[in-house]
């Protein structure tokens, strides 16, 4: 009896000093139309997406370097840990929950009228919010400045530049330099963490604003009876979608964001850069208009979508919500929709695909036995003298990796027996494998694709491809399976003059041992 007057006490007090009795009448007390329902529970669904997005992307700032040195190695200390690695996972999936939530209430808005007045500045509003969410994709994916962000980041400034009358300052606003570097980098991080949730913030309340002002529109056909309160059962059917949601978004979270891919390489021209999933469909136009018409699939078609969006609310100004009766609007909207579908689709299958992230090259694969060869281990591990090989590239640059490798002795001289000088072939072989023991542990390898790998990376990576990984002076053995077999394949690699007269590749009979031949050889002819 004592704790219930203290809890009224202290209840009239607050009431007194912020009158939050009346702001949960707000939040809690809004009249529906009757027959609300499922349907409308998809802006409660984005206001929480968006929740989990800006208080995850505080967490990931509190680990983050914005400079092309330490970007990178940032990230990859974040997800070196469990909790990082799901809140980083949490982050890098629920950019695309919130475009499919997006989409879906905006398809719902259409189908139900509800942009209709006097809810035209409410269908803007949501308009504004929707580029909001490109543009932090767009941002938020230099950040971990790998090949994959780096060169989608390039696709994205020669897009830019298609900017009638001023592409050039356009791409050069974006860059902030001549070139993409450090300042592209702090530029596009502060734009990502400061400027667009400031922008967020506000376009959600004033889409919350409007929508209070207006009401929802409710059900198509108006149904008798009088308004109902949004809690209990609105409030309930919008806690169980979210939870639903949030649940399945964890699930993807749970181990977390795809891994990262090499550390950006401005100097690699063969990287194919591949956007999210949500911009293929624009990637994929830019095909169909190729050099001077690369305007039209770039700014004009996109121009023309969003123009149509915005104008729909006056292009269909009648009262009549029945999507029955609209069949104009809903034909031109199903046909931009299939477009879309279409496109991405396309866009998902004819892009050139670099290399599974987490999928290890033959050329880490051979560097990993190198290692072995060498013994790198009896001094790089938990118990040895120096750094760990998982933890050389967050501790040591890259050049000095390579150049330990190449000669221990100029690193540390006298510490130990120097092993055999290794040429560069086999010291980026070795580099390669302990950049990607940093991302992701050793998987279970045959022992006799480990003998290839080492062959690869000692003698074919300089002319030979395999899984976009490798020289271009000859064929891509990706699937050479598919052309040749392993007798054959033997054949060529012990005296290629025997199958091609003109052949101007090495023989390696005498460099190789018939166990190496039978490995290499049974190798590329699985390869299909």
């Amino acid at each position: 009896m004592k704790f219930r007057r203290s809890a009224s006490g202290l209840g009239e007090w607050l009431q007194s000093r912020t009158g939050f009795r009346g702001a949960r009448h707000a939040l809690l007390d809004e009249q529906l139309p009757p027959g609300t329902g499922w349907f409308f529970t998809l802006g409660s669904v984005l206001l929480a997406l968006l929740g989990v997005q800006l208080l995850t992307g505080a967490f990931l700032t509190l680990y983050y370097a914005p400079t092309p040195d330490h970007a990178y190695d940032s990230i990859r200390f974040i997800v070196s840990t469990a909790p990082g690695r799901i809140v980083h996972g949490l982050h890098h999936y629920g950019s695309s929950f919130i475009v499919v939530a997006i989409v879906l209430h905006m398809l719902r808005v259409v189908a139900f009228g509800s942009y209709k007045p006097p809810r035209e500045a409410t269908w803007l509003s949501g308009l504004a919010l929707f580029g909001l969410v490109l543009a932090f994709s767009l941002t938020g994916y230099l950040l971990p400045w790998d090949q994959r962000a780096y060169w989608a980041t390039v696709v994205t400034i020669n897009v830019a530049k298609l900017t009638p009358l001023a592409g050039e300052l356009a791409a050069g606003v974006l860059r902030g330099g001549d070139s993409i570097g450090a300042l592209t980098l702090t530029r596009w991080y502060a734009v990502h963490v400061i400027f667009l949730p400031a922008l967020l913030i506000l376009l959600v309340v004033l889409h919350v604003v409007l929508m209070r002002r207006h009401g929802i529109s409710g059900p198509v056909r108006s149904r008798p009876g009088p308004m109902t309160p949004f809690y209990p059962w609105q409030a309930a059917r919008d806690t169980a979608v979210v939870a639903v949601v949030l649940a399945t978004m964890a699930a993807f979270a749970w181990n977390g964001a795809p891994p990262l891919e090499g550390r950006a390489d401005p100097t690699d021209a063969t990287y194919v850069p591949r956007p999210e999933w949500y911009f293929l469909g624009l990637f994929q136009l830019l095909k169909y208009f190729p050099g001077k018409w690369e305007v039209v699939g770039g700014m004009v078609v996109p121009g023309l979508a969003a123009a149509f969006l915005i104008l729909l609310p006056w292009l269909d100004r009648g009262p009549e919500r029945n999507p029955r009766k609209r069949p104009a609007v809903l034909l031109a909207v199903a046909i931009g929709m299939a477009g879309v579908v279409t496109l991405t689709t396309l866009g998902w299958r004819d892009s050139p695909r670099n290399r599974e992230a987490t999928a290890w090259t033959l050329r880490e694969i051979g560097g990993r036995t190198l290692v072995q060869q060498t013994g790198c281990a009896r001094c790089h591990s938990e118990e040895g003298l120096a750094d760990s090989l998982e933890a050389l590239t967050s501790s040591r640059g890259t050049e000095w990796l390579a150049g330990h490798v190449a000669d221990p002795e100029m690193i540390a001289p006298g510490l130990r027996e120097p092993p055999a000088r290794r040429d560069e072939r086999e010291v980026a072989a070795i580099v390669a494998y302990v950049h990607r023991l940093a991302r992701q542990p050793y998987p279970a390898i045959p022992r006799e694709t480990e003998v290839a790998g080492a062959i690869f990376a000692r003698f074919c990576v300089g002319c030979h491809t395999i899984d976009a990984d490798g020289g271009k002076d000859g064929p891509d053995l990706s699937a050479i399976g598919s052309k040749r077999d392993q007798d054959t394949l033997r054949r060529i690699i012990t005296h290629p003059t025997s199958v091609n007269p003109d052949a101007e590749m090495p023989a390696f009979g005498k460099r190789l041992t018939p166990a190496e031949l039978d490995a290499i050889s049974r190798y590329l002819a699985a390869r299909r």
